[in-house]
Parts: structure tokens; C-alpha cells; sequence
């Protein structure tokens, strides 16, 4: 994998941490539709949309992680995800 060119996610919720290290993508959908999130993304904050699911995708296995609600935060290639909240 290209360290440069990978994201750094962190996966939380008020009790649980999901995922916290690197990864090639990040997928979701809000209440405009799907996105992806990949290396070089513009700033971004969004509502994901209730219990709806989120793929991150590493080299190893696609994360998977269904919310019942949450907010994305991306910014230079950092994504925070609050998940149920």
C-alpha cells in the first residue's frame, strides 16, 4: 500500500472505537445519495443517513459498520466518523 496516498479514518462512537487507522477509501451514502471518499477529497462534512451502511475500504477487508446515525468530517485526508450518536 502507498503511504501517501492513504486516508486516515477514525471510526468512533460515544462508547465504541469501529476503526482507527489507515485506509483506500471510505463509502456511505447522505440524503443527496452515495459517496466515496478517496485520498485527495475535498473538505467535506455531511449527515449519514439513519441506519445506513459505511464501507471502509483497506488492503486487507472492506470494514463494514452500520449506523443509526452520524456525521462525516473530511479534511485533508483525515475522516472522522460520530457514529450513533
Amino acid at each position: 500500500m502507498n503511504q501517501d496516498r492513504l486516508l486516515k479514518v477514525d471510526a468512533r462512537s460515544p462508547f465504541e472505537v469501529y476503526f482507527q487507522d489507515s485506509a483506500l477509501t471510505v463509502s456511505g451514502s447522505n440524503k443527496v445519495g452515495k459517496f466515496d471518499i478517496l485520498p485527495g477529497h475535498a473538505d467535506f462534512f455531511s449527515i449519514i443517513n439513519p441506519d445506513s451502511e459505511l464501507v471502509i475500504g483497506t488492503d486487507q477487508e472492506d470494514i463494514r459498520i452500520t449506523a443509526s446515525n452520524g456525521i462525516i468530517c473530511v479534511k485533508d485526508d483525515q475522516v472522522q466518523l460520530f457514529l450513533n450518536i
